[in-house]
């Protein structure tokens, strides 16, 4: 099959380049002081739309985005500027320009009168827009990537994109309402959970090592919830690929938070995922469920483990987590085993006093009167759990 190249220096496409080239070469010279765009025309909702690819350099001075103000929504088509989110989205297009990989942002949405700008249509939904000068299309969806832009192409960096091109999708419609209007039914779209994102995110860092890690360890794999917010129970779930990202983060850097882009995946994962099966292994609190699979699970067996063992929520990770990175060494990639054997031997069921007045509370009206716990799961919380652990292993402050 012939590639976008092989096509180009074909001699009838070439031919056929350039009719294509004489058809719209009178209408670029018609309209040579007004910007102009190749297009495809299509309905949807009842109205005109247009597609349009808009090269950088015409990008800040043709678009605009017109927010509403202190306490007034119609003082705009659309919400106030959510601070640092622009700066955000530029970040992330510089961090990757400069690492030579590839990025993408979505489609933008924008509205204008249609007497403000004029459609030659050319036939089977192709067109040329033809904008006039000082004509501005005003954001419907998109307004912080528009700042994103305008500010990376303004500043001292603009060359990073100055070869990249924005495709917007141009809503041919004038009523300031209807305009509002679109903005909320655009901004209607659902969240995407935190495990989903981390599933989808790039091979390095944190997710990497995290993707990795769940597949490698015994009590993650098969019964972790790789695409939403909280693990099923009934389908014998127990963690979330949030859950152990946060947890991995603190293992290695002490921070639930913290990318790990500056470690080297393959190989911290295969210390973390051996330190991890060697733990997993010989604290009593999780031998039997991660040495079973999941099929061979029960429901049962899921609702005691998240119910009695700490180890079973996210909170009790932490905890491990924050412990584990004190049995760590980066420079050597290496985790201390005495430590991992003594982490093992300690009792990780709601009911051991080394959680009361931390993670654990006594709940005057429990719903089951055998388990009055509580689980608190607030910074200090985990703090004073990490301290009294250590205070009972008897590890120095050093550790």
């Amino acid at each position: 099959m012939s590639n976008f190249t092989d096509l180009s220096t074909n001699g009838v496409q070439s031919e056929t380049n350039q009719k294509l080239d004489s058809l719209l070469e009178p209408y670029f010279s018609q309209h040579y002081r007004e910007r102009c765009y190749p297009g495809l025309v299509f309905q949807q909702g009842k109205r005109k739309m247009v597609q349009i690819n808009v090269p950088a350099s015409d990008f800040s001075a043709l678009l605009q985005a017109q927010p509403a103000t202190g306490n007034d929504p119609d003082s705009g088509k659309n919400r106030p500027e959510v601070k640092g989110h622009a700066t955000e989205i530029k970040t992330y297009i510089i961090d990757r320009v400069r690492k030579n990989k590839s990025w993408i942002l979505g489609t933008l949405t924008a509205n204008v009168s249609p007497e403000k700008i004029k459609i030659i249509e050319l036939g089977r939904g192709i067109c040329l827009v033809v904008i006039k000068r000082g004509v501005k299309l005003d954001i419907t969806d998109g307004q912080h990537r528009k700042s994103a832009i305008h500010e990376l192409i303004e500043s001292t960096e603009g060359e990073l994109i100055s070869n990249d091109d924005f495709p917007i999708t141009l809503v041919i419609e004038g009523d300031f309402h209807q305009c509002q209007a679109d903005f909320k039914d655009m901004a209607q779209t659902r969240q995407l959970d935190k495990s989903l994102l981390l599933s989808f995110g790039e091979f390095e860092g944190q997710v990497g090592i995290t993707k990795i890690v769940q597949e490698k360890v015994a009590i993650f794999y098969g019964k972790t919830e790789k695409i939403k917010a909280s693990p099923s129970t009934k389908n014998k779930l127990i963690y979330t690929t949030n859950y152990i990202a946060r947890f991995v983060s603190c293992v290695l850097a002490g921070d639930p938070s913290d990318d790990l882009q500056d470690y080297d995946v393959e190989e911290t994962s295969e210390a973390l995922y051996s330190c991890l099966n060697q733990f997993f292994s010989e604290c009593s609190s999780t031998q039997y469920i991660a040495n079973t699979k999941n099929e061979q699970l029960t429901i049962d067996d899921v609702v005691a483990f998240k119910e009695d063992c700490l180890l079973g929520v996210s909170v009790g990770l932490e905890v491990l987590g924050r412990l584990l990175y004190y049995t760590y060494s980066q420079n050597s990639n290496y985790f201390n085993q005495e430590q991992i054997f003594q982490l093992a031997q300690v009792n990780w069921s709601r009911d051991n006093s080394l959680w009361k007045d931390n993670l654990i509370r006594i709940d005057p009206n429990p719903k089951n009167p055998n388990k009055p716990y509580k689980l608190t799961t607030t910074p200090n919380a985990v703090t004073d759990a990490v301290k009294r652990v250590k205070e009972k292993l008897e590890w120095v402050s050093g550790y």
